[in-house]
Order: C-alpha cells, then structure tokens, then sequence
C-alpha cells in the first residue's frame, strides 16, 4: 500500500477497508508516515468522513496499537463514564464516590486538561499530595478493596490515538466526527470496564455547537461500544452556559464537595445524581428509579462524601490543604433585568487567561485561580448585584470578559434544561 493512494482515495470519498486503514495507523505510530502526510489524510477525513463501518475499524487499529487493562479480577460489573468535556465539568468527582458508595466498582483512567480548564486529574492534583500516577495492579487492587480508584493513563494505553489527537490538535482537524467516537471509544475499550456511559455535551463550551452534531456523535459512540459486546449508553447534555458555579481547579473541587455534602449548583447536582443513577442502574441491572433511590440516599446520609474522603486519603491526598486564590475581585451588574445566558467559552476563555488551564502540554497550570458565578440563568438582578468573583494569581485579565459573560435583558427567557436525553 502506498499513502500517497489513500490520501487520494478519501478526497475523492472512497471507502477504506481493514486493511487499509489498519495499515494507515501502524504505519504512522511506527514513523513510516510522516506528519504532513498524516495531516492531508485527516483533513480528508474531516471534509468526506468516515461510515460507521470504518469508525470502528479505525477504533479497534487504536485499541490494538497498545495495551489493554484487564479488570475481570474485580468482582461485579464495572461500568466507566466518560464526558466529552466542558466549562466547570466536574462531575467524575462528585458520581464515582457516589457509585462507589453503593458498592459498585468503578475503575476510571483519566487525563489531564489541554484547553481552558484542567482535566480531571488536574483537578485531582490541586488537592496536595493526591497521586494519580500508580501503577496498574495497585490501581487494580485499590479498586478491589475500596471500589473506587483514579489514575491517569498510561503511555502504553492507545499511543496510535495519543500520536493522532496530538497532530489533530494542531491542524484543525479535531472536530471530525468520525474521528471523536474513534479516539473515545478506543480509550473506553482500553480501559477494560464491563459497561460505558458517556455524557455527550452540546453548546458554545462544548468539542460541539450543535445538538444535532451531538446526537450524531453520541449515537456513533453507542454503536461502537455495543459491537465491542459493552452495554454503552449516552445523555446528551447542555453545555451553552458553564455547569456549576465554580470554574477553575481546586474551585472546582471545593463545588463538588458542596454537591456531596447536600449543597451546592443545581444543574449540576442534577446532572451527577443522573449519570450517577444510570451507572448504578447499569452495573446492578436494576431499574432507574431504584437506583437513583439508593444515589440518593448515600447523598442524604453523607455516604458519598466520605468515600471521596477516603478516596483523597487513599491516594496520599490532604484536602484540608488546598489552596484557593485570597485576591479576588468582584464582578458587578451595570444592568437591572434577567439573566438570559452565561456564555461557557467566555468564562472559559477568562479562566485560561488567569492560568487555570494549559494550552501547550508543557504549561504549567495556576490550581488556585478561577471564577465562581453568583448567580445562575433565571435569575433577576439590579445594577450593582455581585454578579461574580474572580480569582486572581500572577496574571491580570480584563474583567470585561467576565461581565459581558453574562446576558442581561428586561424579559425572561426560557432556560435550557440540563439533560437534552439518553440514548441506548
């Protein structure tokens, strides 16, 4: 096979087969394809597509580029989550103590940021001393013992996906489709989990704009789990205001102790307590409803906030340690009426500017820094209302950004609910 043919054969919207695309990305983590190459093919990719059909031939070329955890030696029925990521998404923090509280395992491999916030394990590391780097058979054994354990994941884990997504990133060709499902759902596949429940967010803080796009991809990534033999479901969630109130890293994990302790953001408790009853419903094989009971129930009697303690002690963490910017400066309303919206990719790009992400992977993230939104959509203010406060580090921002975040005008308009629906 020669490259140069492939590249033509998907500009002119040919269809690959195994074999081909097999060869495409051994070839390319071997080196024997070179970048400019790989990046003409891509943005073949991205102009024509791939079919269902080849999004999986594609997905099973990444899977089998690397190693595969296996996690048949922990009893019962492990069920992973995945988000496709957003502006405050902290829900891995609140729903895995919360599943693990009710006995369900849960084993989670996650990265680390590259955008406007930190990823989970960026999130994770704000809390001094949490180690998210062990080993696969004390991350197996912790999981064992205590039902709960997060790491990040491994070189050896999909390296075709990590060498792809990283040329995606710098050649306009991340938001393929095609090439989403693939690069999720092979690191899902990796993992090792019985069962996979993904939460699929649509919105300006969203890898997607449009809910259709969302729908589409999340029903792609349904497909590909359920041809792998895993029981994959998908919510498609709202993205086009931040969820929760706290953006930034250790702010984030300030809000989801507020959750776990009875409190805090309610799109977001709402949205934790779904996805932490669908992962209870799915590992259980019970019905919804009772599961969401027992979610419920671990909230009410603080069962889930102290498997998250044990979790951070577990992983060498000291929560009582983490550190939040004391400079802050607030934001006040110049306007009297309601708020219509709270642009996601406006806070998120605020947050990045204080430096609570990375946009290169060797930038050195600020834990302490972000914003915390003091009031929500639907709420009425008048000129002057603290609208919300800005956590400051070394870097100075224009507060601007901020302020015209929020949507102010005299009539009310309906909100968007969180969760769009679930897909099976």
């Amino acid at each position: 096979m020669y490259i140069v043919d492939l590249i033509n054969k998907k500009r002119m919207n040919g269809k690959f087969n195994k074999n081909e695309i097999k060869y495409i990305v051994d070839s390319y983590v071997q080196g024997k394809i070179e970048d400019y190459q790989m990046s003409a093919l891509l943005m073949a990719i991205c102009i024509n597509g791939l079919d269902s059909e080849e999004t999986i031939y594609l997905t099973d070329a990444m899977l089998d580029s690397g190693d595969k955890i296996d996690l048949s030696s922990i009893p019962g029925i492990k069920v992973d989550k995945h988000s496709t990521g957003g502006v405050g998404d902290k829900t891995t923090l609140i729903v895995l103590p919360i599943v693990a509280s009710l006995g369900v395992p849960v084993a989670k491999m996650s990265g680390r940021g590259l955008g406007y916030t930190g990823g989970t394990i960026d999130k994770l590391e704000s809390i001094p001393g949490f180690n998210v780097n062990l080993n696969i058979s004390d991350f197996i054994n912790q999981v064992k013992k205590y039902n709960i354990c997060i790491g990040t994941t491994t070189s050896s884990i999909t390296p075709a996906d990590k060498k792809i997504y990283a040329l995606r990133d710098v050649t306009g060709t991340v938001s393929s489709k095609s090439l989403i499902a693939a690069s999720i759902m092979s690191k899902k596949l990796a993992t090792g989990a019985d069962k996979i429940l993904l939460d699929v967010k649509y919105g300006n803080g969203a890898l997607l704009n449009d809910m259709n796009d969302a729908i589409d991809l999340a029903k792609l990534m349904v497909y590909i789990g359920n041809s792998h033999g895993k029981e994959t479901r998908a919510l498609i969630t709202n993205m086009n205001y931040p969820l929760g109130n706290m953006v930034g890293n250790a702010l984030e994990v300030k809000e989801a102790i507020d959750v776990l302790t009875g409190g805090g953001n309610k799109d977001l408790r709402d949205l934790c307590i779904t996805l932490a009853s669908y992962m209870v419903s799915m590992s259980k094989n019970s019905d919804f409803m009772s599961a969401q009971g027992e979610v419920l129930s671990s909230l009410r009697t603080g069962k889930a906030y102290q498997k998250f303690l044990e979790l951070v002690k577990l992983q060498g963490g000291n929560i009582n340690s983490i550190n939040i910017s004391s400079k802050i400066i607030e934001i006040k309303s110049t306007k009297s009426g309601f708020i219509n919206n709270i642009s996601a990719i406006s806070i998120a790009e605020a947050a990045l500017k204080l430096g609570s992400g990375r946009m290169t992977k060797n930038d050195t993230i600020d834990m302490s820094v972000g914003i915390e939104t003091l009031k929500n959509v639907g709420d009425y203010v008048n000129i002057g209302d603290s609208l919300a406060k800005i956590y400051v580090g070394s870097k100075e921002i224009d507060y601007n950004i901020v302020l015209n975040a929020f949507e102010i005008s005299d009539s009310k308009i309906e909100k968007e609910p969180i969760i769009y629906g679930i897909i099976k």
